[in-house]
């Protein structure tokens, strides 16, 4: 294995050169476990830690290594190894941290394409797609989607999903998949790509881990048993994993059960790009789209022209990331209030 296949590039490797990290080995973080990551280099695992002087320097969490994370790493014993540096990251995909207000939770860094998976039966919903859409746009990451577990309908009811998610979501490949049948299979191996890194992303027990089976060939992921009452399968994956497959680099994920919304106006805007088109006929620069005259998306809203569940979906997540923006905001001017309390405290006590 190569650095290469890893995922390694160019530029990562002109920074390990300008910052003098050349007589470090080069590793990713496949693994995460509290204050321990597995780094994986082109010829070895280690278990590895930060140096103290890196721990103690970082001031936000989600400066720490996370899965995908390029790192400089010295051996000090068998299959140990410390952190000196965390490479820079050209992708972050994070989402609202949950039950934190105003924080965000890394999910996967360095990421290239996120393959959206949902299952067609249970679990199915648009809204839930387009959240995640938005989370892959605000980093530039390419999404694709994924329709799971289709065997478990009739083709007639297969059509008819795919016409309401392509009426929603638009310009975005789906790949309807089976991975009991492995129709589809094929297709997504196409959209795969060794040395390109492809972050799993879906609610549990929708295939995440069965298809990383399929597409390496043997049973690395544990899966869950189907339950018959429910036709899904139970939720296993516990932690983010990154594996290296000769179609490329897939990290496995948890299920997430809330994708809540950062400040990602970007993002935001490239999932609605149809209604922020519309808004640029409205009558107001400053219109909400709720109960103005002259707004434009209302009157392409009964005209019919714009489907109401994207619109309400639209006027939900806005209201999320609106208030992430102000809690994220307050957070900073208490962090920057209670700095300059503790900095005059000790001003004063020099005096005496």
């Amino acid at each position: 294995m190569t650095l290469e296949d890893l995922g390694y590039n160019n530029e990562l490797e002109e920074y390990r050169k300008k910052q003098n990290l050349d007589s470090f080995d080069i590793g990713r973080v496949v693994l995460e476990h509290r204050d321990r990551y597995t780094v994986k280099t082109e010829s070895n695992e280690f278990d590895c830690e930060l140096i103290g002087n890196l721990r103690f320097t970082i001031t936000n969490k989600n400066e720490l290594p996370s899965v995908g994370d390029w790192v400089a790493i010295s051996e000090y014993d068998e299959d140990k190894a410390l952190i000196h540096a965390v490479l820079p990251r050209y992708s972050t995909l994070e989402r609202k941290a949950v039950g934190k207000s105003g924080e965000s939770q890394i999910i996967a860094v360095n990421i290239d394409v996120g393959i959206i998976i949902q299952s067609v039966n249970r679990d199915f919903s648009i809204n839930r797609l387009e959240r995640y859409l938005t989370i892959c746009n605000a980093s530039n990451i390419e999404p694709f989607i994924i329709l799971s577990k289709i065997d478990l309908i009739e083709n007639l009811e297969l059509e008819e999903l795919l016409i309401q998610v392509q009426e929603r979501i638009k310009n975005v490949p789906i790949i309807p998949l089976s991975n009991q049948s492995k129709v589809g299979i094929d297709d997504v191996i196409s959209k795969l790509a060794k040395g390109k890194t492809f972050c799993l992303l879906g609610s549990s027990g929708v295939g995440k881990s069965t298809l990383i089976n399929t597409l390496i060939g043997e049973e690395l992921m544990y899966t869950g048993e189907i339950s018959e009452n429910i036709d899904r399968g139970k939720h296993v994956t516990t932690h983010r994993e990154l594996i290296v497959s000769e179609h490329g680099i897939l990290i496995d994920n948890p299920g997430m059960r809330e994708i809540g919304i950062t400040d990602a106006t970007e993002g935001f805007e490239m999932t609605f790009d149809e209604v922020l088109n519309l808004s640029q006929d409205c009558k107001y620069n400053n219109c909400t789209h709720t109960n103005e005259d002259g707004c434009s998306v209302l009157r392409a809203l009964d005209r019919g022209e714009l489907n109401s569940q994207t619109y309400e979906n639209f006027l939900k997540m806005k209201k999320e990331r609106i208030h992430y923006e102000s809690s994220a905001a307050e957070r900073k001017k208490k962090g920057k209030d209670l700095g300059k309390l503790i900095k005059n405290m000790k001003k004063n006590n020099t005096k005496y």
